[in-house]
């Protein structure tokens, strides 16, 4: 069990890994460099994976592309978000897996768009 599994605040939600596109551009970058797949998501933070990794608190800005089946809405616009890597585990072969902790928005509207996707995929899951 690795120690960063238990610091949580929000609930993650699992994104279908190979549809969740995820851009990543580092300090001073002025483009999104760096492709990879979300593999979960909260409204503070994500899981990753890149083909190399970046190093614990390394600051990013995040373009993640929430495919249609995640609490889908009539907003389907990228959601952008600054944050700080926290972990990286390199210990599998291929692409590094990683994770953000979100340290603010773009914009107000990305954080709107975030909840309200999480909303929905929480309540059809209590639904369920």
């Amino acid at each position: 069990m690795h120690a960063h599994e238990n610091r949580r605040m929000f609930e993650r939600f699992s994104l279908p890994a190979m549809y969740t596109a995820l851009s990543v551009k580092t300090p001073g970058s002025t483009r999104y460099r760096l492709d990879g797949h979300a593999y979960d998501i909260s409204e503070g933070g994500v899981q990753f994976e890149l083909d190399r990794g970046l190093e614990p608190g390394t600051a990013v800005v995040l373009r993640i592309e929430l495919p249609r089946s995640f609490g889908s809405s009539a907003d389907e616009r990228p959601v952008v978000v600054h944050g700080n890597v926290v972990w990286k585990d390199e210990s599998e072969p291929g692409p590094v897996r990683m994770a953000v902790a979100f340290t603010r928005f773009a914009r107000k509207a990305d954080e709107a768009r975030l909840k309200e996707r999480i909303g929905r995929v929480a309540g059809g899951r209590r639904a369920a």
